[in-house]
């Protein structure tokens, strides 16, 4: 058994909103599954497919308070298209972003909410990931969190160092999940988070045991009135256990 990265899930003040401006970002189209739910997938795209990493908007009325453990980097071809891309996105309603960064090559940004995303100069790596190169986790270990989601998915490593792993479907498609050493640490619940999903026929109660076993624990909520299972990782990142598909 295993389960695949299907889609991200991202909280909004307004998810209609977001969700706009996301699909003109990426190029995707538009859906609502129901109100307060805005669903993005490519155009044509046959649900779920390793070939891209969807994203779900779901409202909520907190506001953004803090640095995001989870965020997208988007891809270009040359620095002219990484500097097009950076621009366009500025008409739509991003804005620059400082998390520290300092002088690096790529362009941080954030989105109207306030969740960042890096524009990245073009790397031949993401040639064929799509607009999306890579989603990121921030982590204190990356060795660790590429050991766990190893088990759990079953996409490939990459490249797994003390401060930087990577990871992709096993079928060699659509965008990358990396873990990315940071010195800062967890508050609250993540407004983003991976929403994995098991293959059809699996048993999910299972593979929520299958997770357990390898590290995953109960976020200690009240979980009666949904049908899917909130799990968290070993570093305490938030992730949703879907039902097969």
């Amino acid at each position: 058994m295993a389960t695949r990265l299907v889609q991200i899930n991202m909280k909004a003040r307004d998810d209609s909103v977001l969700g706009r401006f996301w699909a003109e970002v990426l190029g995707w189209g538009v859906d609502s599954e129901a109100p307060g739910v805005t669903n993005l997938e490519p155009v044509g795209f046959a649900y779920p497919d390793p070939v891209a990493v969807c994203i779900d908007i779901v409202a909520r009325p907190e506001p953004k308070t803090v640095k995001n453990r989870v965020h997208l980097d988007l891809a270009t071809t040359s620095t002219a298209h990484q500097a097009e891309l950076a621009e366009r996105l500025k008409g739509l309603g991003a804005t620059l972003a400082d998390v520290g960064q300092g002088d690096v090559p790529w362009t941080v940004m954030a989105d109207p909410e306030g969740n960042e995303f890096c524009v990245l100069e073009p790397r031949p790596v993401y040639r064929d990931t799509g607009p999306i190169a890579a989603v990121v986790v921030d982590c204190t270990d990356p060795r660790a969190m590429a050991r766990f989601w190893g088990e759990a998915m079953d996409w490939t490593p990459h490249e797994v160092t003390d401060d930087h792993a990577t990871m992709r479907s096993a079928q060699g498609v659509g965008p990358y999940l990396e873990f990315l050493r940071t010195p800062d640490t967890k508050s609250g619940w993540n407004r983003v988070h991976l929403d994995v999903r098991p293959y059809p026929g699996d048993d999910p109660v299972a593979e929520e045991a299958r997770l357990r076993a390898l590290g995953a624990t109960d976020p200690g909520i009240d979980q009666s009135v949904i049908s899917w299972r909130i799990l968290v990782d070993p570093e305490g990142n938030e992730f949703c256990l879907l039902t097969p598909r």
